[in-house]
């Protein structure tokens, strides 16, 4: 099925694991390539759903696409699952964080003298748990793509993602390159395929990278049977 049939989903931004009521767990994510590539996807896929953390409004405000806002990782991965239908497009280009507080206050808690301990417990995994999906039937049909955000053995940490996820294809941001970071609005990214698919873009802004993202997409789909 071509691109202009399906619905796309993407992921942007960061989720947030409360500590207490005034403190949590996230990331610097700012959520633009996420905007960026739900703005191109208007243009080549039937429905275009944006689900995002925490990010400047800007960025979804009177765009021509369906916005949903979401806080943990947990409300992202349910949001994800509801919007899920067969021959669907899922780019998970959120950075959703990996650790959330075993447990949270319910008020603020106080600063005392000496060390605090925080325990940790891991986040649901958006993309192992729609891989699983997938392979019990719950979802048909979808073209997962996911981002690999990495500071050293890019590639290698990169390429594990994509097997170990059942991914169609991953885009690898090393954010320790100028020009790649969080906050930035430009992009330096590499494009795997499954098949052994690879491209490397350039320094480019971050909605050109998402135009050579959805260019090796249609590429890539073109193999399907």
């Amino acid at each position: 099925m071509l691109l202009k049939n399906r619905k796309l989903i993407v992921t942007g931004g960061p989720s947030r694991e409360w500590l207490d009521p005034v403190r949590f767990i996230s990331n610097p994510s700012t959520g633009k390539m996420g905007a960026a590539l739900a703005e191109a996807g208007v243009k080549r896929c039937a429905e275009t759903v944006f689900i995002h953390g925490t990010i400047d409004a800007k960025l979804y405000q009177d765009k021509p696409f369906r916005e949903l806002a979401v806080d943990t990782t947990q409300e992202m991965l349910s949001a994800v699952a509801s919007e899920l239908v067969p021959y669907s497009l899922l780019i998970m280009a959120a950075a959703p964080a990996d650790y959330a507080p075993v447990s949270v206050s319910p008020v603020k808690i106080k600063k005392e003298d000496g060390e605090m301990q925080l325990l940790l417990k891991k986040t649901p995994d958006i993309l192992k748990n729609i891989a699983e999906g997938i392979k019990n039937g719950k979802f048909n049909n979808i073209f997962t793509v996911g981002f690999a955000v990495e500071t050293n053995n890019v590639e290698e940490y990169a390429l594990n993602k994509l097997k170990d996820k059942n991914l169609d294809m991953i885009c690898l941001n090393d954010v320790s390159q100028e020009g790649a970071g969080f906050s930035v609005d430009t992009n330096i990214v590499v494009i795997y395929g499954k098949d052994g698919y690879k491209l490397q873009l350039p320094l480019l802004s971050k909605q050109d990278t998402a135009e050579k993202i959805f260019d090796s997409i249609e590429e890539q789909m073109k193999k399907l049977p």
